[in-house]
């Protein structure tokens, strides 16, 4: 189980690289939002131990925090 929990971590954190190569043409709070959502959907999976749901609220709560951090 372990092992799987590794893969679903790692595969998260692949994907959250590719897709923060894709924000070149966003606007700073796009970016934001990205790089919260991804950090989010890490820090849910780790903390709940790769749990779906964890790994979605992470990045759902994640995004919300990059979203805010500048507006103005």
């Amino acid at each position: 189980m372990k092992t799987m929990q590794k893969l679903a971590v790692n595969t998260i954190i692949a994907a959250a690289f590719l897709a923060l190569a894709g924000c070149s043409g966003m606007s700073r709070q796009d970016q934001n939002t990205a790089v919260g959502a991804g950090i989010g959907a890490v820090g849910g999976a780790v903390l709940t131990g790769g749990s779906a749901v964890g790994t979605v609220g992470g990045a759902a709560v994640g995004g919300v925090i990059g979203h805010e951090i500048n507006k103005r």
